[in-house]
Order: C-alpha cells, then structure tokens, then sequence
C-alpha cells in the first residue's frame, strides 16, 4: 500500500490566505492568530489631537469650518451652507456654496420634481448665507429657520462665527430656544466681529422672558427683532427696564420690533416709562398686539411735555448739583494756572484746548449733534430710509449723551415738565384695540411735536415723529380725530410728502 495521502480521506489543510506555513515546528493555534491579526496602524504624533475641534483653527469661510468642526464634533449628518435663495433664483437646498449645477443637474432635477425626495428637499436643515459682491467668500448675513439649535450645536457656532470677519445679520427663526441655549447665544456675540449689529429671534418663545438680556448696557446690537415670541406683560416689564431706568439707559439700540405679541396695557406702560429716558431708540413696533387705550395714553404721555416724578425730580437735583461742582473745579483749575504763569506757551494751549474738548465731550446732547452719513452707508433712493440712516449715524456717533433729566425743563403749578421723546421716529400700533379715547391722546401728541418742528431754528438735531402706524384698531378709519392725525402727519412724513411734491411737479394744475 502507498504511503501518499488518500486524496478522499483526511487531505492537508491548504494553508489561509495571507499566511505562510511555518517551517520546522508546528505553529499553536493562539500563535497563527497572533500572525494572522493585522497589526494596528498607529497614528502619528499629534494627528489625534487635531481632531478635537477645540484644536481647529478656524479659516473664515463659513461652509469650510461648519463642515469640519461638525465632523470633529461626531455629527454623521448635519445642515449644509447654501446661499440664500431669491425670488428669482432656482433653490436647491442641497446643494452646497461650492457645487455649481449643470445643464444636466438642473434639467434631472426639474424632472423629479414630483419625487418624494424633491418634495422634501426645501424642508431639509440648512444654513441660508448672504455673501459680500467684493468678496463671494465672505459671509454677511445668517439665516437658519425651523431646525433645534441645542448646546452642542452653539458650541460649534461659537468657533465659527468670530472667524467672520464681515458678519452684520444673525436671523435665528423657530429654532427652539430656551433660557439656558439663550445665554449661551449672547455669550457667543461680543466674541463675534464689531460689524454684527442686527439679530433676530423670531418665533421662539421662551417660559422666562429673558430676550432684555440682548439689550444689556455693554450690547453693541442695534436692531432687535422679537416677533412672535409670546412675549406678554412681565416680558414688557423686562424690555421697557433695559431700554431705560433712572440710573442706567441703552445707548445703542436704534430699532425693536414686538409685533405679534401678547402686551396689553400693563406691558405698553412699561415700555413707555422706558421710552421717558431713552434717547437712542429710533423705531418701535407694537403692531398686532392686545394694547387698549389706557396703554395707548401712556405712549402718547411721552411724546409731548409730561410731569417728572418725585424720584426723578430729586435725582435731577442730584444730577444739577454734581454738574455745577464740576463745572466749579474746572474753573479753578483754569484761574490757578492763569496766576501761575504770565502767558500760556503753544504747548500749554493745546492741552487746554484738549482738555476743554475732553469735558465739552460728555456736554454734546443729541439736539446739538450734527447729521452726518457714514462712509460705507448706502442711502438708497428712498427718503425715509436715509433718514433713518442718517439717525442711526447720529445716535452711533453720541457716545456720550447728557442725562436726559439735565434736558431744558419747565415749570408748571410746582410741577417739573421735561420735553417729551422727539427721538423716536416711528411708532407702529397696527392691529391693537385702541379706540377714539386713545387717539385723542396720541392727537395732542401730534400736535405738540408739529409745533415744535415749527419753532425749531436749525435743522440741527431730532425732528421727532414722522411715521404713526394706526390703521386696524377699534375705531372707524374716517372718524374726526384720526382723519386730523393723517392730516399733520402727512407732511412730516418724507416719502408721502415727496410723492406729492413729485404729482403736483407731473400734473399741474
């Protein structure tokens, strides 16, 4: 019998793929294994660490570092960067800043319009992007709609967003805020760039109320909008202290919008006592809200002449005092160097000169500011933007404002009457339930602030309201009294007034 292996019985192990049969001594089972694994690759020095996204260097373009701070952060799938879409222009929420789609790509993509994906496309999470026209890479503008933005996901905002160099617009709309993820957003904005001056959070109501937290006295925002934020009474008690107390005054703020809230007259006070010492704030909108004629008065009550309290007649005395001590000081300071010395050198004239323009400084109010245009502002064709313009510059410009309550006053039967708020521009009240009692106030508001347009003698300074939105209240739009309204205001109102100077210029009569 042969002594070769029986090709049907017991056959040789043919050796595993990758492996090699070891010469001399048969090798263990634990040890083939060992051989068999393959070795692990190890990472070079430092490449772990570079995937932490505390270790990211953030390189401004937006798409870039939202991409890879979310991949370091173990997000599988996250929102993509898209320009945000125009009127005129094809959106494809998927697509990306840097894919360009085809011929092809639009063509497939308009004959699956009807497929489940294309139906749900526009809903998918994105972050729209306005970019500069100089420069396609730079980001201006955000907006995100209908996604949560949790802890984690601001975390990654907070990288990303100081890396923007020309960042002006945050729109935050429905994204489930809360108190805490709040917070944590108006920390991230001092660390963004000095041009972001707008932010928006519409749509997300919060049980706390905290939004007067973004008009905190070091808050360099000044447009704010917070529509449809449930916002009742005690949120208005909030914001109207932020806007103005007796010790402290927003000095930036230029616009807020409230609309679609739930203020009622409680909350309209509020805001109008935070009106009585604010001198920044140029529009306010309370349309669509639940004000009634006891709050419309009280908006009114600011708008001309009205009694200073007893709390703020002793502080103004306060105020007087410490202004006069001062004054005093200075003056003692100048006739003590006057003795010294028989004739000011050109040296000690231009540090008196100096320092003179360093204490007229906190002098300069607002009716003395002069209207000046930015140099990157565009005014635009309109007249009412560029007046609006044209006050915002003016309000950016007085740093340092005198205290409303050292304003001229005059005195009445023992009572103290400061001038009213001729800094506010426009005042919308759209939608409420004011009737013909409320009008009546705001008529002789009206009236007061067109008189005193009249004896105005320079151009210089604030020339008070020139838009009051009432339409839509609890009253009949030809009753006397609002009738009266439209009539005075039409003329303070630069694009109704130009409109007409422009037809009585097409048809002469």
């Amino acid at each position: 019998m042969s002594n070769e292996p029986s090709t049907v019985g017991t056959s040789p192990r043919a050796p595993r793929p990758g492996t090699q049969k070891s010469s001399g001594s048969t090798t263990k089972k634990g040890e083939r294994a060992a051989k068999e694994k393959p070795g692990t690759v190890l990472q070079p020095v430092g490449e772990e660490e570079s995937k932490n996204p505390e270790e990211y260097q953030c390189s401004g373009v937006l798409e870039t570092d939202f991409a890879e701070l979310c991949t370091r952060s173990g997000y599988i799938e996250f929102p993509k960067v898209v320009i945000r879409p125009r009127p005129h222009q094809a959106f494809v929420a998927s697509a990306s800043l840097s894919e360009k789609p085809n011929a092809e790509e639009r063509l497939s993509a308009s004959c699956s319009i009807n497929s489940l994906e294309s139906k749900y496309v526009f809903f998918r999470p994105t972050i729209q992007v306005e970019l500069e026209q100089e420069d396609n890479k730079l980001v201006k503008e955000i907006y995100i709609r209908g996604w949560k933005v949790d802890d984690r996901m601001l975390g990654i905002f907070s990288k990303c967003l100081p890396a923007l160099s020309q960042l002006q617009s945050i729109y935050l709309w429905k994204v489930g805020l809360t108190d805490k993820t709040l917070a944590t957003f108006i920390a991230i904005l001092p660390l963004c760039s000095s041009t972001l001056r707008k932010v928006s959070l519409e749509g997300n109501p919060i049980p706390e109320q905290s939004y007067h937290k973004l008009m905190a006295s070091d808050s360099t925002i000044t447009h704010l909008s917070l529509r449809n934020n449930n916002i009742d009474d005690y949120g208005a008690q909030l914001l109207g202290q932020a806007l103005s107390t007796l010790h402290s005054c927003n000095r930036t703020l230029v616009s807020l919008n409230l609309g679609f809230n739930h203020i009622g007259d409680e909350g309209a006070s509020y805001i109008a006592d935070g009106l009585r010492l604010n001198r920044s704030l140029l529009w306010l909108s309370l349309a669509h809200n639940r004000i009634q004629d006891k709050g419309a008065l009280k908006l009114a009550e600011v708008l001309r002449p009205f009694e200073l309290t007893h709390t703020e007649v002793v502080e103004r005395r306060r105020l007087l005092l410490e202004k006069g001590s001062q004054e005093r000081s200075r003056s003692e300071v100048v006739k003590k160097d006057e003795k010294s010395g028989s004739g000011p050198s050109p040296t000690q004239g231009a540090a008196k000169k100096e320092d003179m323009t360093k204490s007229a400084k906190g002098k300069v109010t607002i009716p003395e500011q002069k209207l000046t245009k930015g140099k990157n502002i565009k005014t635009g064709g309109k007249e009412k933007r560029s007046i609006f313009l044209e006050s915002e510059q003016l309000v950016a410009e007085a740093t340092e404002m005198v205290n409303p309550l050292l304003e001229p006053v005059e005195h009445r039967d023992g009572k103290v009457f400061m001038p009213g708020n001729k800094v506010l521009l426009h005042l919308n009240l759209l939608r409420n339930r004011i009737t013909e009692v409320g009008l009546e106030g705001f008529l002789t508001a009206v009236r007061y602030q067109v008189q005193f347009s009249k004896h105005k003698t320079s151009s210089k300074g604030p020339v008070g309201l020139l838009w009051l939105s009432l339409a839509k209240n609890y009253f009949h739009p030809q009753c006397h009294t609002y009738t009266m309204i439209q009539e005075l205001m039409l003329p303070r109102d630069p694009i109704k007034s130009k409109l007409k100077e422009e037809e009585s210029t097409a048809f002469p009569t």
